[in-house]
Parts: C-alpha cells; sequence; structure tokens
C-alpha cells in the first residue's frame, strides 16, 4: 500500500488531500479519510496537501502509528459498522460521498475534536 492516513485526520477532515489526488481514491468515511490502496498511484501529491500531517508512504510510517497501515486496509475489506458489505474497490470516492462508517480503531478513537491544528 503506497499511503496511509492516520490519526491526526480524525476528527480533523480538511479534504486538501482529496482535491489534490489525480485518481480520486482518498474516501470519506464518518470521522477520518482512508486511502484505496489498490486505487492509489502512489504520486504523492496528497501528503504536502494534509494540514494535519497525517499522510504517510507506508514505509515511513512512524512507529506508533503504524497500526494504521491495516487499519487503512480494513476500511475497505471488513465490513463496517451499519454496513451490509466491505466498501472495495469502487474506483473513485466522489460517488460515493461520505461514507458514514469508519474501522474499530478511528471509531474507538478517543475524540480530537478542538485538537486539529485550525480549530
Amino acid at each position: 500500500m503506497p499511503h496511509v492516513i492516520t490519526e491526526t485526520c480524525i476528527d480533523c477532515i480538511h479534504r486538501e488531500c482529496v482535491k489534490e489526488c489525480p485518481v480520486d481514491c482518498i474516501y470519506w468515511g464518518a470521522r477520518a479519510l482512508y486511502i484505496q490502496p489498490d486505487e492509489c498511484i502512489d504520486c504523492g501529491a496528497c501528503v504536502p496537501a494534509c494540514p494535519e500531517d497525517a499522510i504517510f508512504f507506508d514505509e515511513d510510517v512512524p512507529d506508533n502509528l503504524t497500526a494504521y497501515i491495516a487499519d487503512n486496509v480494513k476500511f475497505f475489506t471488513e465490513t463496517l459498522a451499519g454496513k451490509s458489505a466491505p466498501l472495495g474497490s469502487p474506483g473513485a470516492a466522489a460517488p460515493i460521498g461520505e461514507y458514514g462508517a469508519d474501522t474499530e480503531l478511528v471509531a474507538g478513537f478517543p475524540s480530537r475534536v478542538g485538537l486539529c491544528k485550525d480549530c
């Protein structure tokens, strides 16, 4: 998987990274964004666009955030709370819009409201 969005995105969804992604592979959960690993072309345009510094190339994810590598995959491969099937690889995030669900890791994370760099 080329890029991973980590915990500083939780509750601070700015979507500047979404605007920069040339292949529309960044999906909107309820509290965070997720990069579809099969759709990402590893261009890195999302990394400098993120005002929360939440996006890393998978090999550069800090040790304390490596759980987000597998968690990002789970968003697409597991059936999330309130959904009837995994999201899979739809081919583009825009038609999906806000998916309204998150992985267990993100859903269970303490609120970060007010902790964003621009809050």
